[in-house]
């Protein structure tokens, strides 16, 4: 009796350990996912960038972003992967006498036509979109835009590496607002590490081509952490990470802090 008690006090060791491998090996799978944009998962990350010292007064700013994820298999070589962003504002007063907004910024769909050309490499490209949505002036031109956007996933080993792409030409709109001709640039780096913690650097880099020379770019640096985890049955991606922008206008923000929650929807999940 004594020896089955010990052969199944082994087995139920060894199926423990397994589960547990097996659960570790899933969240950093998924947490890789939860890095790569164009990736096969459906996903809802909710983006807060906090802007700081923004305009003449050194007010804050707020831009939280709502980006849902929703890929589509066309065949058994290419994935059409759309991300929606809605920027939700709180944009501080930037004169004298001004009062500030809260409300919503213009929508920005994408389109990517991704194919997998290897294990480890995923590219993806096609047509993103802005469309005035913004519920004040100040919150986003009253422009209607179009322009390409490509991405490029590098995942050796425990890295999750790239870069998303775009640039946006407005080509009609309120006559009377400024022309859009906007480059962004975030490329990424992402080193995974146990239990589905992560360290990043994710700035996004960004040009407005129609203001003066020594007004276009704003340049970010920096990082943070992050972690895949569940809540109850849910699987959610949490990060922290802060940017100088050693770059940046005249008025533009000195810092930013972005904390992000994104809800994963795993296939079979």
């Amino acid at each position: 009796m004594n020896a089955l008690r010990g052969i199944l006090a082994g087995a139920l060791s060894v199926t423990a350990a397994t589960v547990s491998s097996v659960q570790a090996q899933d969240s950093g799978d998924l947490a890789q996912q939860a890095q790569n944009p164009i990736a096969n998962l459906i996903s809802v990350p909710f983006q807060n960038n906090t802007n700081f010292n923004v305009g003449p007064f050194d007010k804050d700013q707020n831009i939280l972003n709502i980006q849902p994820v929703i890929p589509f298999k066309l065949n058994e070589d290419w994935n059409l992967v759309t991300r929606w962003i809605l920027p939700v504002v709180y944009q501080p007063p930037v004169y004298q006498g001004d009062e500030s907004d809260f409300g919503l910024g213009n929508f920005n769909p994408s389109f990517f036509f991704v194919k997998q050309v290897s294990p480890k490499l995923m590219i993806g490209a096609g047509p993103t979109l802005l469309l005035p949505t913004n519920t004040d002036r100040s919150l986003g031109p009253d422009k209607w835009g179009a322009g390409p956007t490509a991405a490029i996933v590098w995942t050796p080993g425990k890295w999750v590496v790239g870069a998303l792409v775009n640039n946006i030409w407005s080509f009609a709109g309120d006559s009377n607002e400024p022309d859009v001709n906007a480059f962004l640039l975030q490329y990424f780096v992402n080193y995974n590490l146990k239990h589905g913690w992560y360290l990043s650097s994710a700035p996004i880099i960004t040009a407005d081509w129609n203001a003066a020379a020594d007004d276009q770019w704003t340049l970010p640096l920096g990082g943070g952490v992050g972690r895949v985890f569940n809540i109850g049955a849910q699987p959610v991606n949490m990060s922290l990470s802060a940017y100088d922008n050693v770059i940046t206008p005249e008025e533009g923000p000195d810092w930013q802090l972005r904390f992000q929650v994104q809800l994963l929807f795993p296939t079979g999940g």
